[in-house]
């Protein structure tokens, strides 16, 4: 069913009406420019384009991840990294089970009791202050090859609440086993959830195993004590402690414990990995890992690539070798959210001088059009129209803008905040090929109070005489 619908929408992106509509949105000052080099060079020619509008496309997760990393030059890198999965055999889901049934049997009720569950832990996370007050975050659902959803969630906390010290490691994330007799609940949850494997010298066959060696790193090292790790994650204690267990015809120990926070495992009875981050060396890396685009491949005979005019369909490639599992259908369907950002990140509109697009309908006057005083407003000129205006408003860098102006869509201006509720800007991606657009880029990130495009001649970066052809 589902499979239906996402078809019957990437259908009506198809129709050269609506791509004539996409088109011209795409190369508007708003949409961010795909990085050079994902293409073929035997295949530039016309492209079908799947638009950021699309949820889960190349584009959409593209502008996601770039969000993100706003986030980050904001706030900071993350603290904590937290994967959350489904536990098919939760009790909500069990107990509604027909007779006969197994739980992939009912991707409904995985997908409604695992959505209640993501919520419940996030208002903890962020409304509750389980780990302290949260500056920022991102959320990501993603579903498991089996099917199976699970959560991946960046968290950047304030100040006061940040792990200062290894003693703070120790206090919310343990990775060993605990004692049956004194924490009899917490050991059988640790040892149903959060042991890894078993692999390596013990099951060469496990699927994580590549080339011989588990990519995860298990079995880990024994460690006395938690010490700061060299990438993105502190190396923690793993004490030699005579604890283990016999699970999957293997004698596990400390050293295949996946890191979690007690309490959060009691609570939820499901696997979630909590990592503390500490370094910013692998920021990219994590979240381009949460902004993946789905697994898939796709092959071309040659004859085939000279036979199809040079045409790059995105929306071809999308529906190429995509999986869809029943959770994640029924997932879709019911129109969960899966994606989250706190604050919310504004995309600013980036253009050469009467660069930007200009929206109007079939049919109209264009003189009418073009006379029109809206005609002339984009973000970027309103921003230089306020910066004329507003002595305090010359203090901000343009991305730095929705932080205390809100933008305005239906009337194209800027209007000062009036709550304490702020938004992230962030300059649109523009890369170095693009020439004049990559350098004003590089312009409105380190001038603040400009009023016009000619300001750039004048400022200190002048040696970047980059637009005076073009301005």
């Amino acid at each position: 069913m589902y499979i239906k619908i996402e078809t019957m929408r990437l259908d009506w992106y198809s129709k050269p009406e609506n791509q004539k509509v996409i088109r011209a949105d795409l190369y508007q000052g708003l949409v961010d420019t795909i990085v050079a080099g994902k293409s073929r060079g035997d295949r530039i020619g016309k492209r079908i384009v799947l638009p950021r509008t699309f949820p889960g496309g190349d584009r959409d997760m593209q502008r996601r991840l770039l969000d993100a990393m706003a986030i980050v030059q904001r706030w900071g890198k993350p603290d904590y990294f937290i994967t959350m999965t489904c536990n098919p055999y939760w009790e909500e889901i069990t107990h509604n089970l027909m007779p006969g049934q197994l739980p992939q049997d009912r991707p409904d009720l995985v997908a409604r009791v695992y959505k209640a569950k993501q919520r419940d832990m996030m208002d903890l996370l962020t409304k509750g202050k389980h780990f302290g007050e949260v500056t920022a975050y991102v959320h990501v659902t993603d579903f498991q090859k089996q099917g199976l959803p699970h959560e991946h969630i960046l968290l950047i906390m304030k100040t006061n609440s940040k792990l200062a010290s290894l003693d703070d490691y120790d206090r919310v994330i343990s990775a060993e086993i605990p004692d049956k007799e004194k924490h009899p609940v917490l050991h059988d949850l640790v040892v149903k959830h959060m042991l890894h494997g078993p692999c390596g010298e013990l099951k060469k066959s496990c699927p994580c195993m590549i080339e011989g060696q588990c990519r995860f790193h298990y079995p880990r090292d024994f460690c006395d004590a938690t010490q700061q790790g060299k990438d993105s994650y502190p190396i923690y204690r793993r004490r030699d402690d005579g604890r283990g267990v016999r699970i999957r015809g293997a004698n596990l120990d400390n050293r295949w414990v996946v890191p979690y926070n007690p309490s959060l495992l009691m609570r939820y009875n499901c696997h979630i990995n909590v990592e503390a981050c500490s370094s910013i060396k692998a920021v990219k890396y994590l979240f381009k890992y949460i902004y993946k685009v789905h697994d898939r491949t796709s092959f071309a005979f040659e004859q085939d690539i000279i036979n199809d005019g040079g045409i790059i369909n995105e929306i071809q490639q999308y529906r190429d070798a995509r999986y869809v599992s029943p959770p994640e259908a029924i997932y879709r369907i019911f129109g969960f959210k899966m994606f989250g950002v706190s604050p919310s990140v504004l995309q600013l509109q980036l253009h050469l001088p009467n660069m930007h697009t200009i929206a109007f309908k079939a049919g109209e006057n264009l003189e009418d059009v073009v006379a029109r005083p809206s005609s002339s407003r984009s973000m970027l000129t309103e921003y230089f129209e306020m910066n004329r205006r507003n002595p305090q408003a010359q203090k901000l860098l343009y991305r730095e803008f929705p932080e205390h102006y809100r933008w305005i869509a239906g009337k194209k201006k800027w209007q000062k905040r009036r709550n304490n509720r702020s938004q992230i800007g962030r300059l649109v991606y523009a890369h170095p090929a693009e020439g004049e657009r990559y350098y004003l880029r590089v312009l409105l990130s380190h001038v603040r109070g400009a009023t016009s495009f000619d300001d750039f001649k004048n400022s200190k970066w002048q040696p970047m005489h980059f637009l005076q052809r073009g301005m």
